[in-house]
């Protein structure tokens, strides 16, 4: 019998409700839910193949089951039961804290916890331990965007909610790309569009993204520019009477020195150092300044940020000035990157912040805190945040790390550092659902937590909306809670570390009294949590009186429906939208203007470094690709990783596509090849953010192995927000001379293709270059149908290796059996091997596995022949020929552009080349007969280019 459980997407900010399906204790499915407020049952390509990411397959290849344990350094884990792991861990920070102080010790959690969970580890280190050394990778994400709505609107509070999106006039996306990065919201933008062609929509990005598809208007500014062209758009609001001067004067202060700063902003200087033309200028503050309502939608750009802070504050002043705030369809509107970085802001989960908005270094705030978990104090220092705790490591300040639910050693900047910091650290945890991450590798302790499915908990939007998790299937193996994990580790450190449970003589803890007299014995002291609604119970009492008070929300109103905050004790709904009576957060009720100067971006291009690389989002993956890797489907529209560089750039420096560079910055080199891409300025070329040690890999020149895209990332940071500069980097490309090239792939069981993976990856770092990832066939199996999968290994060397080396990847890919034709030539490195199988006796062999090495100058075509699964009996000649044409055309099926029923770039071409009709009418053809962009939609972007660009009949 199919189960159905309402639970929440674990992917991105958006906070989709999701209906999960379940039979035997296993996930088999899973849709939008209908009625939940975020999506209305809509998924993106992501949210909709989370079912195929929680099968039996993947969950015994990939899942972290069991605890394990290494009895050395650099030694092998062994399995060790959850008693002797947390006795070990309490014990070993124990006499840390003991010996060197509570500051010695470390925890950098996730945005994908939930509020539960993240809870308890607040507590955990700022409580029982005594440190504000606890942070979090949403650190990476929205601490720009925190910082600038405090600094303007006195409360880390987005404004606006997505249903403004409706009833804007003029939207501005700025620094995000959207149509990848919040897909769902993204539809809820076309579908304002439709039903309002007056709508106006401003793009603004250095890269001219999907997202730039919908705009009237696109701005591709300069890498960093941002506060220059928002305060040369308030330049032009002032010369144009454009701002309203009763609403700055009644709900407002510091707008004369603001205005003082922009006045030097010309038009001339912005439309200069932006890139853009004053028309656009002109016409962006126009649409911005006279919409009857605007609202700002913004992400990373904004945020990944040397000046990350400015950024959003000299956004935030452009909504002040015009009273583009407090009504419907306008206002500043932060887009959350990961699904509960919202949840870990509320309960001060990060280093600088404090439960419920509180400020840390206000005495009164740190002494309601104490009186709640009943200790002495709470330390008043601020803590190290991502980038200072793991420079802490690797200078030898910070000795013990407890890494929860993040993948620092692939997802932070400065990947030099942070390994020596992993390294150097005399005891790492992590604390993980998925054994394949590159971090687990450092740990002296691995902890197998639960993940989507299997969790139960709450987790809040970019809206201020609040929705449950709920677990559809039992945890797997031995597999614990997070929440669970930090209490039952929490409870023995107590006993080993000397805390008063009586709040300090002279705090008032009045407050919170009727909490505790609810648990008067504390049983579980500190941590008398038996369930994941008594841990909310205590957050949310926490928020009563504060900007987010919740305490009208409880787990029984959660399950009728998500709430937004805040809703105090005694109300029924919460408030969609903020500050509708202009009055602020703030001492004096008032918003304040922040004028922030034009600063470059940390690292500026200069001779040796000539390009900006930035980083950012693939349309089908999600952050560093434990869960949605394992998907060969998933890498349909993006198989590999590759550098995007200007065709221009690419020209003057004699590349072509598929290339390999060496792309190096101050910080390191890596190796990837290059591809084409006007969707980029010149002088700058991108990299996804996704790409790590687990997909990308290589042997440095001094033997170190390389990691990924944030090898090359700085580690500067924007100076309110301790946010590191993601968004721009100075790097240097130059065309790699290796002559020795490898390719093979192969079919492969279901239950084999992770472990085939997982044994290529080992062998990465024997080369300077080598990449291995996942692929599906290309037939169209319906939105839910399943796909064969394969696995894809590239490799590139200056001279041919052992052939050892290669026989054992042959013998993974299973290109070792009696069916197996090959070819070597030892002495000019040449070796090939296929595998041709017929599956009747009257059909055509197909190609089932390849190895190309030495000569791979026909891998288009052989590619084609065995993703595209075609009859390949009349090539097996020319598979063992190096250099050979084949001796008919294999004419290729294209890449993916519709994920969800499995639709090509050719396909849709050719469908075009003969479709008449207006712009509308072919993009409506299109999707009527091939189905494409008509499930999760997250194609449609792409498809709307396609149908622009392609030639209309006669």
């Amino acid at each position: 019998m199919v189960r159905e459980t309402r639970s929440t997407c674990p992917y991105c900010g958006v906070g989709c409700g999701v209906i999960i399906e379940s039979r035997d204790n296993q996930i088999t499915g899973v849709r939008g839910d209908p009625h939940h407020p975020a999506n209305f049952g809509r998924l993106c390509t992501k949210g909709s193949t989370l079912h195929l990411t929680a099968s039996a397959e993947v969950t015994l290849q990939t899942r972290l089951l069991r605890p394990l344990q290494r009895l050395q350094r650099g030694g092998v884990l062994y399995p060790v039961g959850w008693d002797d792991a947390l006795d070990n861990a309490a014990q070993r920070f124990a006499g840390i804290v003991q010996s060197d102080g509570p500051d010695a010790v470390g925890f950098y959690v996730s945005g994908q916890l939930l509020t539960e969970d993240y809870y308890v580890f607040n507590k955990l280190a700022k409580g029982l331990i005594g440190t504000n050394n606890i942070d979090t990778n949403s650190r990476l994400c929205m601490s720009s965007a925190v910082a600038g709505y405090k600094k303007t609107l006195g409360a880390d509070a987005p404004p606006a909610c997505y249903d403004d999106v409706r009833h804007a006039a003029c939207i501005f996306i700025v620094g995000s790309n959207t149509a990848y990065a919040h897909p769902i919201l993204f539809r809820r933008i076309e579908d304002a569009k439709r039903a309002n062609p007056a709508l106006k929509i401003i793009f603004c990005d250095p890269r001219k993204t999907d997202t730039a598809e919908i705009a009237d208007l696109f701005l591709p500014i300069q890498p960093g520019t941002d506060v220059m062209l928002f305060n040369g758009m308030l330049h032009i609001m002032l010369w144009e009477g454009w701002t309203d001067a009763a609403y700055v004067a009644a709900h407002t202060t510091g707008f004369e020195e603001l205005k003082a700063l922009v006045r030097d902003c010309t038009p001339d200087v912005v439309a200069q150092t932006c890139g853009i033309s004053k028309a656009d200028l002109l016409e962006a503050a126009r649409l911005f300044a006279t919409s009857p309502a605007t609202l700002s939608l913004y992400c990373q750009g904004l945020n990944q940020s040397s000046s990350g802070t400015a950024k959003n504050t000299a956004l935030i002043n452009l909504h002040l000035a015009t009273a583009q705030i407090g009504k419907p369809g306008a206002g500043p509107f932060s887009l959350t990157g990961q699904p509960n970085a919202m949840g870990g802001r509320e309960v001060g989960g990060l280093a600088n912040l404090m439960s419920a908005h509180r400020d840390m270094a206000n005495p009164e705030h740190r002494a309601e805190v104490a009186a709640l978990w009943g200790v002495p104090t709470v330390p008043d220092k601020p803590g190290k945040t991502a980038v200072e705790m793991f420079q802490a490591a690797a200078d030898g300040e910070i000795k013990a790390l407890w890494i929860a639910c993040t993948n620092p050693a692939q997802s932070m900047p400065d990947q030099a550092t942070v390994r020596r910091a992993l390294e150097r650290a005399e005891f790492v945890v992590v604390q993980e659902a998925f054994s394949t991450t590159a971090t687990c590798r450092f740990a002296d302790l691995l902890l197998p937590a639960t993940t989507w499915g299997e969790k139960e908990g709450t987790v809040t939007n970019s809206e201020r909306r609040i929705s449950r998790v709920r677990a559809a299937v039992p945890a797997p193996g031995e597999t614990r809670h997070d929440w669970k994990i930090a209490v039952d580790f929490a409870q023995r450190l107590e006993r080993l570390i000397s805390v008063r449970p009586e709040p300090v003589e002279g705090h008032d803890a009045s407050t919170f009294s009727e909490l505790r007299q609810a648990q008067p014995e504390r049983k579980g002291g500190l941590f008398p949590y038996p369930t994941p609604e008594s841990v909310w119970n205590e957050h949310r009492e926490s928020t009563r009186g504060r900007d987010l008070d919740i305490t009208g929300m409880d787990y029984a109103m959660l399950e009728a429906a998500p709430q937004q905050w805040p809703l105090r004790e005694g109300e029924t709904q919460g408030v969609a939208r903020l500050y509708t009576d202009g009055v602020f957060p703030t001492a004096d009720g008032k918003a304040r203007f922040v004028a922030s100067a034009y600063k470059e971006v940390a690292e500026p291009r200069e001779s040796r470094y000539p390009f900006s690389l930035t980083t950012g989002r693939l349309r089908d993956q999600w952050h560093g690709m434990s869960r949605t890797g394992t998907l060969g489907r998933l890498f349909g529209h993006v198989r590999e990783p590759s550098l995007l560089m200007h065709p221009q750039d690419m020209d003057r420096r004699i590349l072509k596509e598929g290339d390999l560079v060496h792309v190096t910055s101050k910080r390191g080199s890596i190796l990837v090849p290059v591809q084409a891409s006007s969707e980029l300025g010149l002088s700058q070329v991108f990299m996804a953010m996704h790409w790590g040690e687990e997909f990308l890999s290589g042997m440095g020149s001094t033997g170190q192995r390389l990691a990924g895209v944030n090898a090359l990332t700085t580690s500067a940071y924007c100076p309110d927000s301790k946010q590191p500069e993601f968004k721009h980097a100075a790097v240097k490309v130059l065309k790699a001379d290796l002559p020795w090239s490898l390719l093979a792939m192969a079919w492969l069981p279901d239950d084999q293709v992770l472990d085939a993976r997982t044994w290529l990856q080992s062998l990465m770092g024997r080369f300077p270059y080598a990449s291995c990832t996942p692929f599906a066939n290309q037939t169209a199996l319906g939105a839910t149908g399943g796909q064969r999968q394969g696995v894809l290994f590239r490799a590139a060397a200056h001279e041919a290796p052992d052939p050892a080396l290669i026989a054992q990847i042959e013998s993974i890919l299973q290109l070792d059996g009696a069916e197996v034709v090959r070819y070597a030539d030892p002495k000019r490195g040449q070796r090939r091997a296929a595998r041709l199988v017929r599956r009747t006796l009257d059909a055509n062999a197909t190609l089932e596995g390849v190895l190309l090495a030495g000569d791979t100058s026909a891998q288009g075509w052989i590619s084609a022949l065995l993703q595209d699964e075609q009859p390949a009996q009349a090539y097996a000649r020319a598979l063992m020929a190096p250099g050979a044409q084949p001796p008919t055309t294999v004419a290729s099926r294209g890449k993916t552009v519709c994920t969800c029923f499995n639709v090509t770039d050719m396909a849709i071409d050719s469908y075009l080349a003969d479709c008449p009709g207006d712009a509308k009418q072919r993009l409506e053809s299109l999707q009527s007969t091939l189905k494409c962009g008509t499930n999760c939609g997250s194609c449609v972007p792409q498809l709307q280019r396609m149908v622009r660009v392609s030639s209309i009949p006669a």
